[in-house]
C-alpha cells in the first residue's frame, strides 16, 4: 500500500465529512457523523490497497509483460473498440511505453507519456486530458556524432517510485555550453515538478575505472529499472556506431543522485540498447549487451550480465555469459543485446531459475541464472527465427506450460520452454502481427484466459490478438474507429483497468 496515496485519499474524504458534519446539529448526528467518517476512511484504504498501477516496461521487473485484468476475456478481446472520447494529444515522436499510475491529483489516475521533444505528460486516464506537462529542456537536434532520431530528447521508458510519488527518466538536452548530455531527471509523478537534487549530468558523474561517459556517442533507449533504492539506466552507441563508446549500466541511489555507480564494458562497443532494458529477478540488475569492435578477448560485450546492487561483479564466470562463438558474432554484428534479458521461472525444470536471451543471430538461448558460466555452452539454445530479433520479448504461463513470445519480421512466435533437465526449447506457434510491435500478454487471472498482444507498428497500425496456447486469432484489428496513426517499431502497450492505452507519435490511444 502506498502511504501517499492513502493521504490524498483520506484527505478528499474527510473533506466530505467535515461537509456532513457542518449538516450534523446533535450529539447523535455527530456520532452519526464519525461512524460515516470511519467507513469512508476504510473505504479509502481499500481503495488504495487495490490500486493498478503500471510503473515499469513490460510491467514487472521480470520484464515478462503479462497484466492481469478480469476484463480481458476472449470474447471482450474480440469486441475490443478504441474509446473515441479519448484526447491523448501530445507533441512529439515516441519511443518510450506509456505508463499508468493512480491515486494522482484528486484522485484521478494518470497515463505518462514522454516524446523526444522532451515533453512529459500526465494525462487523465478517463478522457485523455492534460492533467499536467513539463518540457525539461530542448531537445538535442545538432552535435551528436551519428544517429538516425531527431531531435533527440526521451527514448527510454520512464519508471515510477511509487513510495516517494517520483517518475524518473533520462533526456538528451544541452549543458549551459551548448554541448548535448545524458541528464537522468526525477519529477514529482503527481505534479511534473522536478525534485530537488536532479537532474544529474551523467557525463559528470558516470566514471567506470578509467573510462569516463561521452554523451556525444551515447544513446539510451533502454527501459529504466527500479530494484530496492536505486534507480539503474543503461546506455549503448547511436545508430552508426560512431566514435568511441561502450555498453554502460548507471546507477543512481534514488535519495542520494549525487553518488552515482557505473560499469560500463572494457572494450569499445558493447552497448546495452535493447528496448526493455534492464530486467531483475528482484534483487539484482541483469544486462545484455551488443558487439564489441577489436576485442581480441572477452571484454563484456555479446553477453547476459548479472550485477550485485552496486554494480560490481562478483569474481568467477558465475555472474555473466558470452557464446562460444562470441567473436563470429562480433565481427557479423549480430547482437545478443538486441533484445533484452527475460527473467523466467519453471519450477520443475532443472535448471528453473533461468534467464532468456534472443539474439540477432536468430537465436534463443536459456541460461542458468544461478550460474551464468561465463564464455560457455547455454544450459538450452535453438534457432527460432530467420532474421535479427529486436524487440522486448514477453512470457507467461498457462495450463500447458511455460511460454516466451517475441516479435520478428511482421510476425510473433511463441515458444514453450519444456520442464525438464535441462529444459527444451519448442516453437509451438507463429502468427502475423502485421508490423514490427514488442508483443504484451493479458489474463484474468494469471494463468487463464490468457491472451498475447501484437501491434502492427510501421505497418497496419492496428492491435491484434491470439490465443495464447493456440496462437488462433482474437482480434483481428477492428474497424476504421481502431487505426491508429504514428505507430513505431519495437513499441508495446499497457494494459489498466480494462483499457489498453498506445502511446504513439503525437498521440496516445486508449482501447
Amino acid at each position: 500500500m502506498n502511504i501517499s496515496t492513502i493521504i490524498s485519499a483520506l484527505k478528499h474524504h474527510f473533506g466530505r465529512w467535515f461537509r456532513e458534519r457542518q449538516r450534523c446539529q446533535c450529539l447523535v448526528c455527530h456520532f452519526a457523523c464519525a461512524v460515516y467518517c470511519c467507513l469512508l476512511l476504510q473505504g479509502a484504504a481499500l481503495s488504495a490497497q487495490s490500486q493498478v498501477n503500471v510503473t515499469m516496461h513490460h510491467n514487472h521487473l521480470s520484464r515478462d509483460g503479462l497484466y492481469i485484468d478480469p476484463a480481458f476475456t476472449p470474447s471482450n478481446a474480440a469486441n475490443l473498440t478504441r474509446d473515441t472520447n479519448f484526447n491523448g494529444a501530445i507533441v512529439g515522436a515516441v519511443y518510450a511505453q506509456p505508463l499508468y499510475i493512480e491515486g494522482g491529483p484528486r484522485g484521478r489516475a494518470v497515463v505518462i507519456a514522454v516524446t523526444e521533444s522532451n515533453n512529459v505528460y500526465a494525462l487523465d486516464a478517463a478522457n485523455g486530458s492534460i492533467v499536467w506537462h513539463t518540457n525539461v529542456g530542448p531537445a538535442v537536434s545538432s552535435g551528436l556524432l551519428c544517429g538516425d532520431v531527431q531531435p533527440t530528447g526521451i527514448s527510454g521508458t520512464p519508471v515510477v517510485d511509487l513510495p516517494s510519488r517520483s517518475l524518473f527518466f533520462n533526456a538528451m538536452s544541452y549543458d549551459t555550453n551548448h554541448l548535448p548530455k545524458h541528464f537522468i531527471y526525477s519529477l514529482n509523478v503527481d505534479t511534473g515538478s522536478l525534485n530537488p537534487g536532479w537532474p544529474v549530468n551523467v557525463d559528470s558523474n558516470a566514471v567506470s575505472g578509467s573510462i569516463m561517459f561521452n554523451s556525444l556517442s551515447q544513446g539510451e533507449r533502454g527501459a529504466l529499472t527500479i530494484i530496492g533504492t536505486n534507480l539503474y539506466v543503461p546506455y549503448g552507441g547511436l545508430y552508426g556506431d560512431c566514435g568511441t563508446y561502450h555498453g554502460w549500466i548507471v546507477g543512481v541511489p534514488l535519495t542520494s543522485p549525487t553518488n552515482v555507480m557505473a560499469w560500463a564494458t572494457s572494450a569499445n562497443g558493447g552497448g546495452a540498447w535493447s528496448v526493455g532494458g534492464i530486467a531483475s529477478d528482484g534483487v539484482d540488475p541483469y544486462l545484455a549487451t551488443g558487439n564489441t569492435m577489436g576485442a581480441s578477448t572477452w571484454a563484456g560485450g555479446e553477453a547476459i550480465i548479472h550485477f550485485l546492487p552496486n554494480l560490481i561483479l562478483t569474481n568467477g564466470v558465475t555472474n555473466y555469459w558470452a557464446p562460444l562463438n562470441w567473436s563470429t558474432l562480433d565481427n557479423e554484428d549480430l547482437d545478443i543485446g538486441g533484445s533484452g534479458p527475460l527473467i523466467v521461472d519453471v519450477p520443475e525444470a532443472t535448471p528453473s531459475k533461468l534467464v532468456v536471451a534472443l539474439g540477432k543471430d536468430g537465436n534463443c538461448y536459456l541460461l542458468n541464472r544461478t550460474n551464468l558460466g561465463g564464455v560457455s555452452v547455454p544450459v538450452a539454445s535453438a534457432h527460432v527465427a530467420g532474421g535479427s530479433i529486436i524487440q522486448a520479448a514477453a512470457s507467461y504461463t498457462t495450463s500447458n506450460g511455460t511460454y516466451v513470445v517475441f516479435a520478428n519480421a511482421n510476425n510473433l512466435y511463441a515458444l514453450r520452454i519444456g520442464a525438464t533437465n535441462p529444459p527444451t526449447i519448442t516453437n509451438v506457434w507463429t502468427k502475423s502481427e502485421n508490423g514490427r510491435g514488442s508483443p504484451f500478454v493479458t489474463s484474468t487471472d494469471g494463468t487463464n484466459n490468457v491472451i498475447v498482444w501484437g501491434i502492427g507498428s510501421e505497418s497496419d497500425q492496428r492491435l491484434h490478438a491470439f490465443d495464447a496456447d493456440t496462437g488462433t486469432n482474437i482480434f483481428t484489428g477492428g474497424g476504421a474507429n481502431e487505426l491508429m496513426a504514428g505507430t513505431r517499431r519495437f513499441n508495446t502497450a499497457i494494459v489498466a483497468r480494462g483499457h489498453i492505452y498506445v502511446a504513439n507519435d503525437n498521440k496516445v490511444y486508449a482501447f
